[in-house]
């Protein structure tokens, strides 16, 4: 067997495995497990109102457990309530001298594959938000406040969600495969970001409200509709994406913040510092994108030149492969999340 005829075969295994990792995917979520939410507010005199969010796993609250500091008088949650999107813990307690110098833990975090985000208030009232990991489950309460603290917290956790968004990556991925040109390709991302920036700090600061199960069906039809798109442009048929694709995207862009916004409800917002901690998600959410990006044209590039280097002609339906699987996938999460209506 040639060299070129191995290098083809790779390349078909290759594009078989992503696909076969993004059915898997999708067959749980297009979205990954969202973060976990504790929320420490001070009502005063060192009274304070505790929220635990825990996410699901198998319609069971996942096996975590928040920790408050060894001066508060309740220190773990009680059982927890499904509220349709996260498992919910409510209680009051008093730390007496408050939360300044002492330690908030997450149990068993470190066996886990979420984050979770930490929300408290000081003294003074000023609030902070803190992120825990599975390599750091705890940490020490400061005594003064730091809104860098809040700027770091949402800017990973915008740039993780966008990463672990199947659905809003292979809409983006879609796109790059049908608009031609930098300067296109420029104006149609630029498109999409602005779109979805709109609408997610809309929907956040609550200026508008929709249904999430009809939005995140209607966020699958959109990568139905490009795919589709793909394939009558091979045929000769150049749709609406191809011609106009940053109308397209700007449209398609405004239903994906609305999908953005849901997850960072879900979440929730430190309330003395929304606008940094809604600015940065967003900033996180579009470096998450331009690295998708980048990594998506350096594999075009490199596949592009290692089939100029062995001179081999691609197989006549191997274009086919990237808009049927791109199309399929979206039909399955059309189909699962009519199902949830």
């Amino acid at each position: 067997m040639t060299v070129a005829g191995v290098f083809s075969r790779l390349v078909v295994a290759l594009i078989l495995t992503v696909m076969a990792a993004l059915f898997g995917a999708a067959s749980v979520s297009a979205h990954a497990l969202q973060p976990g939410y504790l929320e420490i507010r001070l009502l005063g005199n060192d009274q304070y109102a505790v929220l635990w969010k825990v996410p699901g796993v198998q319609a069971r609250p996942m096996d975590i457990t928040a920790i408050l500091p060894q001066n508060c008088a309740t220190r773990a949650a009680p059982d927890p309530v499904w509220d349709g999107a996260a498992f919910v813990s409510r209680w009051t307690t008093r730390c007496e001298g408050g939360l300044e110098g002492q330690e908030v833990r997450i149990d068993k975090l470190g066996a886990s594959r979420t984050d979770v985000l930490v929300r408290y208030d000081f003294a003074d009232g000023r609030g902070e938000t803190h992120r825990l990991t599975p390599d750091n489950p705890g940490f020490q309460v400061p005594t003064q406040p730091s809104s860098l603290e809040v700027v770091r917290a949402y800017l990973v956790l915008g740039f993780k969600h966008i990463l672990s968004g199947v659905d809003h990556l292979v809409f983006v991925l879609a796109l790059l495969l049908l608009v031609k040109g930098i300067r296109r390709l420029v104006m149609t991302v630029t498109a999409f970001t602005v779109a979805h920036s709109l609408t997610l700090a809309g929907a956040t600061l609550g200026f508008i409200n929709l249904p999430s199960p009809p939005i995140e069906a209607t966020i699958a039809l959109s990568i139905m509709f490009v795919a589709a798109e793909i394939v009558h442009g091979r045929q000769g048929h150049a749709g609406l994406t191809e011609r106009f694709p940053w109308v397209v995207a700007f449209t398609f862009g405004l239903l994906h913040g609305f999908g953005f916004a849901g997850a960072l409800a879900q979440i929730g917002l430190p309330e003395s510092s929304i606008p940094i901690a809604l600015l940065f998600f967003n900033v996180g959410v579009e470096l998450g994108q331009l690295f998708f990006i980048a990594i998506v044209l350096l594999i075009i590039a490199a596949g592009t030149w290692a089939m100029n280097r062995y001179h081999k002609t691609p197989w006549p339906w191997a274009w086919a492969v990237p808009p049927y699987a791109i199309g399929g996938l979206s039909v399955f999460w059309i189909l699962q999340r009519l199902a949830s209506f």
